[in-house]
């Protein structure tokens, strides 16, 4: 496949996944990007245009703590950084968007690492 038909899909699923996730103050959305070597994700309050909390594997607190785990440990360390955040902030419940990324690998250690602090999707 060319690079700019693979471009084209993930565009595509981008839009879709997109177009079905809202987040709002009481029920954020957890917007994930994940490059080759780290994982990002953002609380977001779609309805105000804010975001309520972020966490990736660049943070000063996770860095020594992430340092030789594999990738979906990291992941997973990140998702229990944001749920906790979150959790600070008075929110409980949250809606996952994956964005462009399928739902394995890192991106569900992502997500399973913030339920297992305690934040419901």
């Amino acid at each position: 496949m060319s690079t700019k038909r693979i471009e084209k899909i993930r565009l595509k699923r981008k839009q879709r996944v997109r177009g079905k996730v809202f987040g709002t103050e009481a029920r954020p959305r957890l917007s994930v990007f994940r490059s080759a070597s780290h994982i990002y994700v953002q609380a977001i309050a779609d309805d105000v245009g804010k975001t309520l909390a972020a966490a990736s594997t660049l943070n000063k607190d996770l860095k020594d703590e992430i340092k030789g785990l594999k990738k979906a440990d990291a992941a997973k360390a990140v998702g229990k950084m944001i749920a906790e955040r979150l959790k600070a902030t008075g929110v409980e419940k949250a809606v996952f968007d994956r964005s462009r990324f399928l739902y394995h690998g890192r991106v569900k250690a992502l997500a399973d690492g913030a339920r297992e602090a305690g934040l419901e999707f």
